[in-house]
This record gives C-alpha cells, sequence and structure tokens, in this order.
C-alpha cells in the first residue's frame, strides 16, 4: 500500500484524464484556426496566440506533476492557507495590477500576464469544503451560513471591485454545493425568482412592475384571507406587509441601479439580449457574428480551416471567450454537440467520484469542482449563441489564456489527485 502511495499516478481516473487532454487539444485546435494567418507559420512562439497557448498547454504537464506528488491531507489541511494566500493576491491587484479594458484583473510579467481570479476559483473551493467538512459544522445555523457565504463571496466582492463582473458571477455556482450539504432549497428559489424580477423590471419599467406585482400579490393575499379568514390575517399581517416592503424595494432598486449606475454599454446589452433594440453592429455585433458564425455551420460543418468568417476575423474576441462559434462553424452542429457532450461526461463523473469518497472534503470539492465547471460551460456557452448577455467568461480548457487553462488544471487535479486516495489512510 506504501509503494503505491508513493507512486503519483497510482489511483488516479484515467478516464477523467483523458477527457482533460482531449478537450484541452481540441480546444487548441480550434484556437489555431480562429487565431491563424497566412503569415504565421511557428506553432510554438509567443508571437501567434496558439503558439502561446501550446507553450502554455506543455506548462500544465509539470504544473499537473507538481498537485499528484502532494498527497489528498495536504490540500486539506492547508486549505485555509491557500485561500488566504489567494484573497491576498486579489488585494495586491489594486496597487500593483496592470489596467486591461478597464479593469485591473492582471498580474503583468513581461509577455507573461496572470490572472488571480482564475485561481482563486480553486482555493475558494477548498476552503469551503474544508469548512463544511467540519465535524462540529451544521449548516442549518444562520451562523455557519454566515460563515459559508463570507468565504464564498469575499472573494466575489474583490473581483467585482477590479471589476469584473462576469468572474464575480462564478462565484454563485457555491450555492449548487452548499444545497447539496444541506442547505434550503429556498435560498436558490428566492435567487432565482429576483433574477426574473430584475429582468421583467428592465423590460417592463418599474412603475408597471410595482403596479402588476402589487397586484398579483394583493390577489393572493385576498385568496388567502377568503380561506383563513381573520384569523390568517391576525397572525401573518408582518409577513405580507414584509413581501409588499422587500419586493416593491427590489423593484424600485433595480430601476435606480439600471438607470443611473449602470454604464450605458452594460443597459445596451442588456436591451439587445431582450429584444427592446437592434444593434448588430455596435454592442450587439459579438453576439449577431457569433451566431452568424455558428449557423453557418450547418450540421457538419465547413471542415478545418475552411471556416470563412473564422479565418476572416468577424468575430471579436473569437479566440477567447467566443471560442464555441469556431467550433460551431468549422465542426458543424454534429461538433459541437459532441463537445457539449464531452464535458457533460466530464460533469457527471466528477460527480459519480465525488459520491463515492468516504472523505466528506473530497466530495464537497468534488461538488465545487463540478458546479463551476457547469456555470462556466452554461454561461458561456449562452453568451456565444445569445441566450445570455456577453459577460467575459471563458470556455473551460477550450478558451485562449494561460491563467484559465492553468486554473482550471489545478481544480480539476486536485480532485483527481483527492480522488485517487480516497480509499488510503493517512
Amino acid at each position: 500500500m506504501r509503494q503505491e502511495q508513493n507512486n503519483i499516478f497510482a489511483g488516479i481516473d484515467w478516464i477523467l484524464v483523458f477527457l482533460f487532454f482531449f478537450l484541452v487539444g481540441f480546444g487548441w485546435l480550434n484556437i489555431y484556426a480562429a487565431s491563424k494567418t497566412d503569415t504565421s507559420t511557428e506553432l510554438i512562439s509567443f508571437s501567434t496566440k496558439y503558439g502561446k497557448q501550446l507553450i502554455f498547454i506543455c506548462l500544465t504537464i509539470p504544473l499537473i506533476i507538481i498537485i499528484l506528488f502532494f498527497n489528498s491531507k495536504f490540500y486539506e489541511r492547508y486549505a485555509s492557507v491557500f485561500y488566504v494566500l489567494a484573497i491576498f493576491s486579489l488585494l495586491l491587484l489594486f496597487p500593483f495590477g496592470k489596467e486591461i479594458n478597464g479593469a485591473k484583473s492582471w498580474f503583468n510579467f513581461g509577455v507573461l500576464g496572470l490572472q488571480p481570479s482564475e485561481f482563486v476559483k480553486a482555493f475558494t473551493a477548498l476552503a469551503v469544503a474544508k469548512l463544511l467538512s467540519d465535524r462540529q459544522y451544521n449548516l442549518g445555523l444562520i451562523k455557519n451560513q454566515i460563515k459559508a457565504f463570507f468565504i464564498i463571496f469575499l472573494p466575489a466582492i474583490l473581483i467585482t471591485l477590479q471589476p469584473d463582473a462576469g468572474s464575480a458571477l462564478i462565484y454563485l455556482s457555491f450555492f449548487f454545493v452548499l444545497n447539496r450539504e444541506g442547505l434550503t432549497l429556498n435560498y436558490i428559489l428566492f435567487g432565482s425568482a429576483f433574477i426574473v424580477l430584475f429582468i421583467l423590471t428592465i423590460f417592463f419599467g418599474t412603475n408597471w412592475m410595482l403596479f402588476s406585482m402589487f397586484s398579483i400579490i394583493s390577489i393572493f393575499v385576498f385568496y388567502a384571507i377568503y380561506k383563513g379568514g381573520k384569523r390568517f390575517l391576525r397572525f401573518n399581517w408582518h409577513k405580507i406587509i414584509g413581501i409588499y416592503l422587500i419586493v416593491g424595494l427590489f423593484i424600485i432598486g433595480t430601476g435606480y441601479t439600471y438607470n443611473n449606475i449602470f454604464k450605458q454599454h452594460h443597459r445596451d446589452r442588456f436591451e439587445v439580449l431582450l429584444g427592446l433594440k437592434v444593434d448588430n453592429k455596435n454592442i450587439g455585433y459579438n453576439s449577431y457574428q457569433s451566431e452568424l458564425t455558428i449557423s453557418s455551420g450547418g450540421w457538419f460543418g465547413k471542415g478545418f480551416l475552411k471556416g470563412d468568417i473564422t479565418q476572416g476575423d468577424f468575430v471579436p474576441e473569437q479566440h477567447t471567450d467566443y471560442i464555441f462559434s469556431t467550433v460551431g462553424e468549422e465542426w458543424g452542429f454534429i461538433g459541437s454537440s459532441f463537445v457539449i457532450i464531452l464535458f457533460m461526461l466530464m460533469l457527471f463523473r466528477i460527480i459519480y467520484l465525488a459520491e463515492t469518497h468516504a472523505n466528506k472534503f473530497g466530495r464537497i470539492y468534488g461538488y465545487g469542482l463540478a458546479s463551476i465547471l457547469f456555470f462556466h460551460l452554461i454561461v458561456n456557452i449562452g453568451m456565444v449563441i445569445g441566450l445570455l448577455p456577453t459577460v467575459g467568461i471563458p470556455l473551460p480548457f477550450f478558451s485562449y489564456g494561460g491563467s484559465s487553462l492553468w486554473g482550471f488544471t489545478i481544480l480539476l487535479f486536485i480532485f483527481i489527485r483527492l480522488d485517487a486516495h480516497k480509499n488510503y489512510d493517512w
């Protein structure tokens, strides 16, 4: 047993490893297609996007070996230390970060830039797993829920202040983890309800929504009074007033925030998405070109390096956030579906392995990994096909960027290490 433990590859799940390298490799082919020019010939070079990405991919090998070198107890024991260092890295961005596209999200090291938020996700998942796996921890208690929310939303707030709202949204995925570990589903239901209210308020306007919600709630209240009589009103009047106040204040707050705090380009994105305006030349250009690119691929695609829209460089940032549009054009509906199926296989495999963990820490971390990947997948593809607004969330293992690739590599291979040691007695 000890000899097996000293072998860093013993017990690792090769299915996940295969899926990882296949997605990374196929992702690189699409980055190559999206960034290749007739004059660029070098595969390994910092002068081209695909050349830099190939270097980043090669550097994942020593990174994986380092991750697998440590046993599972190392990650559990030092989860809090990793989390504190991650928060510290986000704080250092404010005085030392490089501003790119209006956000201080990067450390600049010459030819290499690092985005800490891509790594913080893994360390937040470790911290959440450490907290929830404590035998004395009861998620049913309000004070313990506050502790979990603090760990989750502290990095999200710091990332929002950069500002990088897209990366901050990812931390909502941890609610799936908390729900799996006993947090009431009401949080997710209430959150979903307020998201719907937010969208409806933007679409219909504050005044119309206030009148509509007041009318709908009043109908339910009168019906409840009719069924329960004065006794219902006597014991529930404070709840009724509370519902009116919460819903009313949220609608008013949404209207004020949207009209006075959101910048014009943010409002334009929502209005284009909701069909309130058509702007295929400016704010809606990315989404329009992306949808056009994907639809042009048909069932079987135009073939590798034969996508005329991709090769014509019509989709901005196609090698990063919009990389899935390259898949749609050159590999078609069949190829796009194949990629989604591979991601789903990875997610189901992670959840299956997480449920086999006797160690609660490994199970919770596995659900954190699955939730983050799922959120990235849904938001990125939804953005590319025009169902969601552009928020700048990369497609895991596919989108160009060393920080994104290494961040997801750390996130996945820590779980692979935890899974490999789940039956060992350390």
